[in-house]
């Protein structure tokens, strides 16, 4: 691979920690998008797009006459953690750190950018670097400026590093990957006073915790045993003082589901629930459920495309099929319920912290195997005239 470094450019090794010494959250990520037009310009990527969705590039590289076209998706957004690393690398700045590898990432796809601008193959293919994948709506924000509307992408394919996952190997399965993301505020109102005097309150507190138990009793008692579905609460907020019954308490929480029909039923049976549970100990409840990004599914064409990919890429041994999907989420989904495509696993080795940890690190050897991954699925999904990939 010419892709480390010619005479005078940097390695991707060198830009990948440089990007993890300047974290960007979402939709603020203006360095980061900054040096990675310079080094797509560079690499000699002249058709450009930038402040697509917010902080959002759109890269295009054409070859021959084909109408054919892929998207490959990187993000570049970094996350609200303190870097606890003692490495050369780690953040500078407090508070923001890349504690999902996203800065990994984006160097693979200017890794591919590099490679591809030599690389035969008869179509388009679409670089698209996306903000704010962290929970604030990146992929939406580019789909609503316009990103299948502008640029023609007929398939969409995106990875994600796996700590556990040995270097070297991917993972991948048709259909669910990883699951829809909802959220939950629920407030109890009662009515305050003296802590000694409960009996003229309404005290919310044993409410919600009546509550709390109760809510996990959805996912047992209402959802079908073999459909994945998970319901966490996460955070319980109640009173400032010792002797004050407070008015209000707050219950918040996480969903996830694979299956429409648990998504459904979930929030159906929580509304339900929090309400019956409140009007029987007198009080009321607001509730506030937000449905966030549905589940990552992944199409059977582009699936086995991918898995094809990958294998002539590392050897049949080293792509592995996985049985269930993960229940954390990725809104890389939105972008799969417009275009078919696939979501894939890069192993980034077993010795590392898992993914949002503060002791978190991409691992630089998994760069060159990411890189390799998407130049061979360009050659297969887009094969020159005459030639067979497959």
């Amino acid at each position: 691979m010419n892709a480390h470094a010619a005479p005078g450019r940097r390695t991707l090794r060198q830009l990948r920690q440089d990007i993890h010494q300047h974290p960007e959250l979402g939709f603020q990520e203006h360095r980061t998008a900054a040096l990675i037009v310079n080094e797509l310009r560079a690499a000699g990527v002249e058709n450009i797009h930038e402040g697509v969705g917010g902080t959002g590039i759109v890269a295009l590289i054409r070859k021959g006459r084909s109408q054919r076209s892929i998207g490959i998706r990187a993000d570049m957004d970094a996350l609200p953690l303190n870097d606890a690393k003692a490495s050369a690398h780690r953040s500078r700045h407090t508070g923001r750190m890349h504690g999902c590898g996203h800065d990994g990432h984006s160097a693979i796809l200017i890794g591919a950018a590099r490679e591809l601008v030599d690389t035969p193959f008869d179509g388009t293919v679409a670089l698209i670097f996306q903000p704010a994948e962290e929970g604030l709506g990146g992929a939406m924000s580019m789909i609503d400026d316009g990103l299948f509307d502008r640029f023609q992408i007929d398939q969409v394919y995106a990875l994600h590093n796996w700590p556990g996952l040995p270097l070297g190997k991917v993972a991948i399965r048709c259909g669910a990957m990883m699951s829809a993301v909802d959220r939950f505020d629920i407030t109890i109102l009662g009515k305050g006073g003296h802590a000694a005097q409960p009996h003229i309150t309404i005290d919310p507190i044993p409410v919600a915790a009546q509550l709390v138990g109760q809510l996990q009793t959805i996912v047992s008692r209402s959802c079908d045993p073999t459909d994945a579905t998970v319901l966490s609460v996460t955070r319980i907020d109640a009173g400032t003082a010792y002797n004050v019954i407070p008015d209000t308490a707050l219950i918040q929480g996480t969903v996830r589901t694979i299956s429409a029909d648990s998504r459904r039923r979930v929030e159906q049976q929580l509304r339900m629930m929090a309400t019956s549970v409140a009007v029987a100990s007198g009080a009321r409840c607001e509730i506030s459920y937000h449905r966030g990004t549905p589940p990552t599914i992944n199409s059977l064409v582009e699936t086995d495309m991918l898995r094809t990919a990958a294998q002539d890429a590392f050897g049949v041994d080293n792509v592995e099929e996985l049985s269930t999907p993960s229940l954390a989420g990725e809104d890389f989904a939105c972008f799969l319920e417009r275009r078919p495509g696939a979501f894939i696993r890069l192993g980034n080795g077993t010795d590392g912290a898992a993914l949002h940890s503060p002791h978190y690190d991409f691992n630089d050897d998994a760069i060159d195997i990411g890189v390799r991954l998407w130049t061979t699925l360009a050659r297969h999904a887009l094969p020159v005239s005459g030639r067979s990939e497959a």
